[in-house]
C-alpha cells in the first residue's frame, strides 16, 4: 500500500465518523502470547487494543485501522516478518512519520538501538517489562506525537493565512508587527513540542523575562532599559531555544542521562539557534531580531565565564541574555520535565541564589529577589496542563 493510500484511509475514516474521531488505539505486534497479554493488561483501561502475532497480521491491522491508531508497539523478533522487516516495509510507504513506533526487544546491543532510531522509531521497551517505565514511555510518545501533528496542522494553516496577506502586510507596518508575533508564537510552539514542554512554557518565559526586566530597570538605570525594550526582550525570549529544532528527536526525547557527545550536541542548540534567526527567521523589527539572536546564542553563558558557547564573562553577557538565562533556569526547576520532578518555588529560589545552576551576576540576583512573589504568581497563573 502506498503512502497516499494510508492517508486516503485516514481521510475516508474521518469523513465516515466525523471530525471528533481521534486516535485512541494501540496496535501491538507480539508473537509471544504471555508478553502480549501483559501489554494488553497494561493499556486496556486507557486504549482500545489491536493484537497481531506476526508482522504480516500487524500490517493488515495497520492498513484497516490507520486513522484510529495512536501508537504501535513492535516486537523485534517475530515469525513471517520480524520488526525490522516491518519497519523497512513501512519506511518505503512513508508511514513512520505519521504514527509513533516503539520497538520491543530483549537485546540491549547499541547497534540494534541505533538501527531502530535510523528507521524512525521514537523509543525502545526492554524485556522483561518494567511496568512503570513501559507506561511512561508510551504516555510520553503518544503525547509528544499527537501534539506534533496538531502543531504541524496549526503552523500550516497559519502559513497559508500569512501568504494570503503578504501583499497587504508589506505596506502596513502595524500588521507586519502582528505577523512577527504570530511567527514567533508558531516557532516557539515548535520548540515546545521538540523539548517536551507544555504550551504554557513560552508564556511563562516571556512573562518572567518582562517581570525580572522591570526590576532590573528600576534598580539599575545604567542598563538603559525601557518599557519598549522590555516588550522586545519578552518577544525575543520566545525564540531562546529555537536551535533545538536542529537537534535529533532521539536526543531531545531521551529520558536517560546524556553521553558527553550527546551533551555537546545539545549545547550546539545555542549556535544553531543564532544561525536560524540570522538566516531563516525574517523579523521586520530590527530590535527584536538583534535581541533574539543574542538571547538564542548567549542564554547559557554564565557570569563566571563557565557557560557556553563563547565563554563570555561578567557584563560581556548582555543584560537581555542574563535575564533570559535566569528565568529559563527558574522555569526548568519549578516545572516537571521528562527527566525530573518539579521543585517548589522556595527551593528553586534558593538553588538559584546558591549557584546550583551556575553563576549569575549579583545585580540580577538582587533584582530576582525583588520579584520572587511575582514569579510565584506567574507560575500559578500559567500552570502546565494536568
Amino acid at each position: 500500500m502506498s503512502a497516499g493510500a494510508y492517508v486516503h484511509i485516514g481521510r475516508k475514516m474521518k469523513r465516515k465518523y466525523g471530525k471528533s474521531m481521534k486516535r485512541d488505539t494501540i496496535l501491538i505486534f507480539e508473537d509471544n502470547d504471555i508478553d502480549r497479554a501483559i501489554l494488553v493488561e497494561l493499556f486496556q483501561s486507557d486504549y482500545k487494543i489491536l493484537e497481531a502475532a506476526n508482522g504480516k497480521e500487524g500490517i493488515a491491522l495497520l492498513n484497516s485501522h490507520f486513522a484510529s491508531i495512536a501508537i504501535v508497539l513492535l516486537d523485534n523478533i517475530m515469525p513471517i516478518m520480524d520488526g525490522f522487516t516491518v519497519l523497512e516495509h513501512l519506511k518505503e510507504k512513508n508511514v513512520l512519520n505519521k504514527i509513533p513506533f516503539i520497538m520491543i526487544t530483549g537485546d540491549s546491543a547499541p547497534e540494534l538501538e541505533t538501527k531502530g532510531y535510523e528507521y524512525g522509531i521514537v523509543s525502545y521497551i526492554k524485556k522483561p517489562y518494567q511496568v512503570d517505565v513501559v507506561k511512561q514511555v508510551v504516555h510520553n510518545a503518544v503525547g509528544w506525537f499527537q501534539y506534533k501533528m496538531q502543531l504541524e496542522l496549526m503552523v500550516k494553516k497559519q502559513n497559508i493565512n500569512i501568504q494570503k496577506q503578504n501583499s497587504v502586510l508589506r505596506q502596513q507596518t502595524k500588521k507586519l508587527n502582528h505577523v512577527n508575533e504570530i511567527l514567533i508564537d508558531s516557532l516557539s510552539n515548535i520548540v515546545e513540542f521538540r523539548n517536551m514542554e507544555s504550551k504554557q512554557h513560552i508564556k511563562r518565559i516571556r512573562e518572567y523575562a518582562m517581570c525580572l526586566g522591570q526590576s532590573v530597570m528600576k534598580l539599575y538605570p545604567e542598563y538603559e532599559l525601557t518599557e519598549e525594550k522590555l516588550t522586545q526582550i519578552g518577544w525575543a525570549s520566545s525564540l531562546h531555544d529555537i536551535g533545538k529544532i536542529a537537534i535529533p528527536d532521539t536526543i531531545i526525547l531521551k529520558p536517560a542521562k546524556l553521553t558527553p557527545d550527546e551533551f555537546e550536541l545539545i549545547k550546539s542548540h545555542t549556535t544553531k539557534g543564532a544561525e536560524i534567526i540570522q538566516h531563516r527567521v525574517r523579523l521586520n523589527d530590527r530590535a527584536i531580531y538583534e535581541y533574539a539572536y543574542d538571547i538564542a546564542r548567549h542564554h547559557h553563558e554564565k557570569y563566571d565565564g563557565k557557560g557556553y558557547p563563547d565563554g563570555l564573562k561578567g557584563d560581556e553577557i548582555s543584560i537581555a541574555a542574563q535575564i533570559v538565562s535566569l528565568v529559563d533556569v527558574y522555569d526548568a526547576l519549578t516545572t516537571k520535565r521528562v527527566y525530573k520532578t518539579a521543585y517548589e518555588p522556595d527551593k528553586a529560589y534558593q538553588m538559584i541564589l546558591n549557584g546550583h545552576s551556575g553563576a549569575f551576576s549579583p545585580k540580577i540576583l538582587k533584582a530576582f529577589a525583588e520579584v520572587k512573589p511575582g514569579f510565584e504568581h506567574l507560575l500559578h497563573m500559567y500552570p502546565d496542563e494536568g
